[in-house]
């Protein structure tokens, strides 16, 4: 139980911190391409995406990382797309693109959560090149 415990130490509580604040960023700067330059705005966002939440994923070796940039970017995407009190939208977002991003980004975010890197497995004595 103390190897849980020692999991959470300042460092990674830090990280994770930053994580979701490069999330919050990576998402209001991707609402803000997706429609200026389409279909290249939504590339550009996606690929921003992908490199944050790998990032996370190779930075803290494990998924955790992950979920802290996908919290900070969803919690972007819900507080700009919210109608103000005037009853318009701080960010309008017309087509499909937006609902685009939203899918690409949840995908993107399950498959490096997902996913095994090489540093996440023990290494084998037996399985080395002698």
């Amino acid at each position: 139980m103390t190897g849980a415990v020692g999991m959470w130490n300042g460092g990674r509580i830090a990280a994770l911190l930053g994580l979701l604040v490069a999330g919050l960023l990576t998402g209001a700067a991707g609402w803000l391409v997706v429609d200026l330059w389409f279909p290249g705005g939504l590339v550009l966002a996606l690929l921003a995406l992908l490199g944050l939440f790998l990032g996370a994923r190779i930075a803290l070796g494990t998924g955790i990382g992950v979920g802290a940039a996908t919290g900070g970017w969803f919690l972007a995407y819900v507080m700009l797309s919210v109608p103000r009190p005037e009853g318009d939208f701080l960010l309008g977002s017309s087509g499909i693109s937006m609902y685009v991003y939203l899918l690409g980004g949840v995908v993107l975010a399950v498959m490096c959560a997902t996913m095994s890197i090489p540093g996440d497995r023990p290494l084998s004595a037996a399985g080395k090149a002698g």
